[in-house]
């Protein structure tokens, strides 16, 4: 009995999941689908496959026990302020036991430039002159310290100096590509329409200077997933089941 339910729990993790994280489960979600977007591990690092026009959100939802500070990065750039990402600078307060969803670039306390995928020349990062993290979404997660009567708020003005975790965010290298597959071009995360996002300052005191955790998740295309060896494709199998009734077989010649 203990063989065949260590095997079955085996076939429950195989595959992609809809989640990364410890903390906070940190899922990206196809807006105009309303689609979970699978999420594949390989060599230690997650990976998500993007389509290029299509506008995207990062929802953050906390399993901790208390109030978490999610500084949050894309391409390698802030997504409140706009400067080259550090755990240290500002992000989202996410209340216990409550999802936050991320949809675009913060410009105001009202207003957000969309994420979406798009060509890497025409991404945010490279626009502003900083294409080398181009295809990563990144969340440090920080606990609130704890005060009496603490108040569960939305989002820090306090800037801690932090440094990024190096066990959860170390680069490793990446799968060999396979040769059979032709690879497209990479892509990155656009600065899109305008929307409707309401924020507001408050105050958020880092338990430590040193993130929680740091959950990163890199994403491209799905041929350029598949052509580096993150998804393998699934050969086409027959099917025991490919439905219709029974018909007669040809004459014999």
């Amino acid at each position: 009995m203990k063989r065949m339910l260590q095997f079955f729990f085996l076939l429950l993790i195989a595959g992609p999941v809809l989640a990364a994280g410890r903390l906070a489960d940190v899922e990206i979600h196809d807006r105009a689908s309303g689609r979970t977007l699978p999420v594949y591990e390989s060599g230690g690092h997650w990976f998500v496959a993007g389509r290029s026009g299509s506008e995207y959100q990062v929802t953050i939802r906390n399993r901790d026990r208390g109030d978490l500070l999610a500084v949050v990065s894309v391409d390698g750039v802030n997504v409140v302020t706009g400067e080259s990402a550090a755990s240290a600078q500002s992000g989202y307060v996410i209340e216990r036991g409550r999802p936050l969803s991320i949809a675009g670039w913060r410009k105001s306390l009202e207003k957000i430039a969309a994420f979406y995928f798009t060509d890497l020349g025409d991404s945010y990062a490279a626009r502003t002159g900083r294409p080398d993290n181009v295809g990563v979404i990144g969340v440090a997660l920080f606990r609130r310290k704890p005060e009496p009567l603490a108040e569960l708020l939305e989002q820090p003005r306090s800037r801690a100096q932090a440094a990024g975790s190096a066990s959860d965010s170390a680069p490793r290298s990446a799968p060999p590509p396979a040769a059979e597959k032709k690879a497209e071009k990479k892509i990155g995360t656009g600065h899109g329409r305008s929307q409707n996002a309401l924020a507001r300052y408050v105050e958020f005191e880092r338990d430590s200077d040193q993130p929680a955790e740091v959950i990163a998740i890199h994403y491209d295309t799905y041929a350029n997933l598949v052509a580096r060896g993150v998804i393998r494709e699934e050969r086409n199998l027959p099917s025991p089941f490919p439905g219709g009734f029974v018909a007669d077989p040809p004459e014999r010649g």
